[in-house]
C-alpha cells in the first residue's frame, strides 16, 4: 500500500515538475539558509576564541588606567620596577610574569624602513606571550640584565625591510638605539582585536627605558596563572595588592586595569554564539514560510483533483487513503527540497567559510 502510493505521488511530482520545484523551493532556501549560518557563525566564534588564545594561555594583563573624572580622562601613574618584583614575590599564582614598556617607531634598515610597534621586555615574555623563535635566538639573562643593544623582530617586521634577505646578524636602528637582530619570532596573525601581533620588534627592558623611553617606567605587566590556580583568584590578589602599593583609598576608583584573557574570551563566545542563534532562527522563519507554501499548493493540488477523487471514491477507495496520498506527496515534495537543501547549504558554508577565512 505504502509503496504504490509512494509512486503515485512521485509520478504526480513528475508530472507537474515546474510547479514542484516552485513548491519545494521555499524549503530548499530554509535548510540551506540555517546550515550556512550557523556554519558561519560557528566559525566567526571559533576563529575569535582561537585569536583572543593566541594572545597566550591563563593571561593576565595589568596596566595603568584612566579614572574618570567629571572633567575628563585623569591619566594613571605607571608601573615600577618594585610592583613587578612584588608581584612576583607575593602573588603565589602568577608563574611567568613579564614586565613591558611599548613604543611607535621607525625602524631603517638601509635604504628601508618601516614604522613598528618597539616592546622593552625580559625574556619571559615569550612564554608569556606564547612566541615561538623561528630564526635565531631569544635574549639571554645578561643581556637583559645589562640591556645590550639586541632585538627580536616579528614575521611582518622581516617582510617589509628585509624581504626575502637573511636578518638575524642584521643592525637595524630603532630612532636613537641600534640593534643586532638576534632573532626572528614566529608568525602570530592577527589577535582578536584586528591587530597584526607580527608587526613587533622586542628588546631588552633596559635598552628601551635608557635608549627610547628615558624613564624606568612599565607601561604594563603580562602574567600567566599557573594551571592549577584560578584565573579569577589570582586576578583579585593582584588587584589587592596594587591597591596597597599604589596606593588606592577606600570607596574610590583603582587607577589600574587587570584584564582576564579568559574572561574575555568566555564573553566573545557567548556573545557571538547569541549571534550565531539569532542568525539560525532568522533562517528558520523560510523553513515556516516553505512549510505553508506546500501547505498552499497541496490544497489547490486537491481542489484541481477532485474529480479523480471522487472516482476513486466510487470505485471502493476509502478516504484516509485518499487522504495519505496528499500526505505522502507533501512528504515526499519536503524530503526532496530537504536533500537540495543540505546540498545548497553544505556547498554554501564552504564558500562563505572561505571566503571570510573562518574555520
Amino acid at each position: 500500500m505504502i509503496r504504490i502510493t509512494l509512486v503515485m505521488a512521485l509520478r504526480q511530482i513528475r508530472r507537474n515538475a515546474m510547479r514542484s520545484f516552485l513548491t519545494m523551493l521555499g524549503i530548499v532556501i530554509g535548510v540551506g539558509a540555517v546550515i550556512a549560518l550557523v556554519t558561519i557563525g560557528e566559525g566567526a566564534t571559533a576563529k575569535v576564541t582561537a585569536d583572543i588564545g593566541k594572545l597566550g594561555d591563563n593571561l593576565l594583563i595589568v596596566s595603568p588606567g584612566g579614572s574618570r573624572r567629571s572633567s575628563g580622562v585623569q591619566t594613571a601613574t605607571a608601573f615600577t620596577k618594585d610592583d613587578v618584583e612584588a608581584i612576583r614575590r607575593d602573588v603565589p599564582g602568577a608563574e611567568k610574569i613579564a614586565p613591558t614598556v611599548g613604543k611607535q617607531a621607525l625602524a631603517v634598515w638601509g635604504n628601508r624602513n618601516w614604522r613598528t610597534s618597539v616592546t622593552g621586555t625580559t625574556q619571559e615574555y615569550l612564554e608569556v606571550r606564547a612566541y615561538d623563535v623561528d630564526e635565531g635566538r631569544a635574549f639571554t639573562a645578561s643581556e637583559i640584565t645589562a640591556g645590550q643593544p639586541v632585538c627580536m623582530i616579528g614575521a611582518s617586521v622581516k617582510k617589509e625591510l628585509f624581504a626575502s634577505d637573511p636578518a638575524v646578524g642584521e643592525t637595524i636602528r630603532l630612532e636613537k638605539l641600534s640593534c643586532e637582530v638576534i632573532g626572528v619570532l614566529g608568525a602570530k596573525g592577527q589577535s582578536g582585536m584586528g591587530q597584526d601581533q607580527d608587526d613587533v620588534v622586542l628588546v631588552p627592558m633596559r635598552a628601551a627605558q635608557r635608549r627610547l623611553i628615558g624613564s624606568n617606567d612599565v607601561s604594563a605587566i603580562y602574567v600567566t596563572v599557573a594551571k592549577t590556580r584560578s584565573t579569577t583568584r589570582v586576578k583579585e590578589q593582584i588587584e589587592e595588592l596594587l591597591r596597597e602599593r599604589r596606593p588606592v583609598a577606600a570607596g574610590t576608583e583603582d587607577d589600574f586595569n587587570v584584564r582576564d584573557m579568559a574572561e574575555i574570551a568566555q564573553t566573545v563566545s557567548s556573545a557571538t554564539g547569541a549571534l550565531t542563534a539569532l542568525l539560525g532562527a532568522i533562517a528558520a522563519v523560510s523553513l515556516l514560510v516553505g512549510g505553508i507554501g506546500i501547505m498552499n499548493i497541496m490544497l489547490v493540488s486537491v481542489t484541481e483533483r477532485t474529480r479523480e477523487i471522487g472516482i476513486r471514491l466510487a470505485i471502493g477507495a476509502m478516504a484516509r487513503e485518499v487522504l495519505l496520498q496528499f500526505l505522502v506527496e507533501a512528504v515526499v515534495l519536503s524530503m526532496i527540497g530537504g536533500m537540495i537543501g543540505i546540498g545548497a547549504g553544505l556547498a554554501g558554508s564552504w564558500a562563505a567559510t572561505r571566503a571570510l577565512k573562518v574555520p
